[in-house]
């Protein structure tokens, strides 16, 4: 007959609960003893430490306000107009698509189908793209003659041009700045926050074990207005080697987690890398800003042309 599993002895479960629980619960009851105002005493981290966490807060602060406003980037229609209502016909297809099937065409029908038959994929919806497809719409309400029409049409095309180099700056936005500031953000500085966690809990434990050893409490607590509870076994001027040994266990462990998030937060705040990526931020935004300087210096002589034409004939 096959024997039933034996249950674990319940000494090892003691052990397990004392080595997961029991840390724990101290921590929590020393934590409520001082939100109580009846901790006896708290240990103090050093000043230039508090001063590291500062820092690391106001780092992880200017991360987190930045993407606030860079995430929009990956919100292709940002600057679209929010009141305008485009057709299904005015998105169909690219204007540089369209102006070429316009030259193409030879009649009425031919243009009007160039204008209506749909592309592989809609148009972006942005400010740029909707200036250009207000533009090259209205060339095609006027005369083929008029030279606000020429004008119109020079417009839509660099409009669109302006459009895409738009889309090329947010693309790069998005996959270095905003990516790079985002691991930073949950990496970097998450692993600081975690060390500085790993802090505050030695820290509790250390601050338990001195109250335990020095008053003979326990880890117990008492709200206000009721007496203290005390463990009859101890005395207050008795401190037994147990207890002594636990609060040295205690502040050697409260001194290594503090020498390490030290370590922590003195890498996250000496990185280079997010000025890195600010460069990447500014490069994006100047490659973007050029092309669109660029493509206007082009397209302004052409229409003052056109206008002086005009104004001659």
């Amino acid at each position: 007959m096959d024997k039933l599993p034996s249950l674990p002895a319940f000494g090892n479960i003691g052990k397990a609960w004392t080595s997961s629980v029991q840390p724990f619960a101290t921590r929590s009851q020393q934590f409520l003893k001082e939100q109580l105002g009846q901790a006896e005493e708290k240990t103090q981290l050093p000043a230039d430490y508090l001063e590291l966490e500062k820092r690391v807060d106001a780092l992880k602060q200017a991360h987190q306000n930045m993407l606030q406003v860079t995430s929009q980037y990956a919100n292709e229609a940002y600057d679209y107009p929010p009141n305008l209502r485009e057709s299904v016909l005015d998105l169909s297809r690219t204007i540089q698509e369209k102006v070429a099937l316009l030259a193409a065409a030879n009649t009425p029908s031919e243009a009007q189908a160039a204008l209506t038959k749909p592309g592989p994929k809609p148009a972006p919806k942005t400010l740029h793209h909707a200036l250009g497809r207000a533009a090259l719409s209205s060339a095609h309400l006027l005369e083929p003659s008029d030279p606000l029409a020429t004008a119109l049409e020079k417009y839509a095309i660099a409009s669109e041009q302006v459009g895409e180099a738009r889309l090329a700056q947010d693309q790069r936005i998005v996959s270095h700045f905003n990516a790079a500031f985002n691991t930073s953000l949950n990496t970097n500085i998450q692993f600081a926050q975690k060390a500085r966690k790993n802090v505050e809990n030695a820290r509790l434990t250390l601050d338990a074990a001195k109250s335990k050893a020095k008053g003979g409490q326990g880890i117990g607590f008492n709200f206000p207005g009721t007496q203290a509870r005390r463990d009859p076994i101890h005395h207050d001027d008795e401190q037994s080697e147990e207890q002594r040994v636990e609060v040295e266990t205690a502040e050697d462990e409260f001194v290594g987690c503090t020498e390490e998030a030290v370590g922590v937060m003195k890498n996250v705040l000496d990185t280079p890398e997010p000025l890195r990526n600010l460069a990447d931020l500014v490069q994006a935004q100047l490659e973007y800003h050029r092309r669109a300087a660029e493509i206007y210096e082009d397209l302004a002589p052409l229409i003052e042309q056109l206008q002086v034409e005009q104004e001659v004939s």
